[in-house]
């Protein structure tokens, strides 16, 4: 029966977020009802809130598990990575790209990047933290992988190099939510540029 009961939240869960984030799109985050969520998700408001206390917690949910999920596909992309660390960090950082934009809207990242800023101290902005958190971890393991591999030179700081990897990818794509316009293969193709001379400073093969 736990299994069942546990089953059954699961598929709620999934039904909620998955409701609240095309009403989100197709609405706008603001406008968006919590009425309207809970209609679609054919579950009543008063489950629905004993889910999530709000909008807020539901846009973190949903962040959740669009990152939960790249974790996992990159989680396999470190484990045997192309052992070369341009291509390596192309490769993770492009399947991160790609799958932001599953769920979640511009708007919606900017509402949830804004939520995590104004209210640091809820519980709301602290996930998305350990999430950002998640995710520089790894960057960093993609570049130890590496450096175990033979491709990523034996004195640099991985712990430093992969932050700064990640802190950057991170900065452009809020650079790229900002731009309603802007193309996914734009922000690839400038973030590639970045990185590949300081991929270039830290591999142990040289192109000439």
């Amino acid at each position: 029966m736990a299994g069942l009961r546990a089953k059954q939240k699961a598929d709620k869960t999934r039904r909620i977020l998955e409701s609240a984030t095309r009403l989100f799109r197709e609405q706008g985050y603001d406008s968006a009802r919590i009425e309207d969520i809970a209609e679609m998700a054919e579950v009543s408001v008063g489950t629905l809130y004993n889910y999530y206390q709000n909008k807020g917690d539901i846009l973190v949910a949903t962040v959740a598990m669009e990152v939960t999920e790249v974790l996992e596909a990159g989680a396999r992309i470190v484990a045997n990575p192309p052992l070369n660390v341009a291509e390596a960090l192309r490769t993770l950082i492009e399947q991160y790209y790609d799958h932001s934009l599953f769920y979640l809207s511009k708007e919606m990242w900017r509402t949830a990047m804004a939520i995590s800023i104004q209210q640091p101290e809820t519980p709301l902005s602290r996930r998305y933290t350990e999430l950002d958190s998640q995710l520089c971890a790894q960057v960093v393991q993609l570049v130890r992988t590496l450096q175990v591999r033979g491709v990523v030179n034996a004195s640099i700081d991985v712990q430093a190099m992969g932050e700064v990897f990640f802190n950057n990818l991170n900065l452009m794509f809020m650079e790229f939510c900002k731009v309603e316009a802007m193309p996914i293969e734009d922000l690839k193709a400038r973030v590639n540029a970045q990185h590949e001379p300081l991929a270039a400073l830290i591999s142990t093969i040289k192109i000439v």
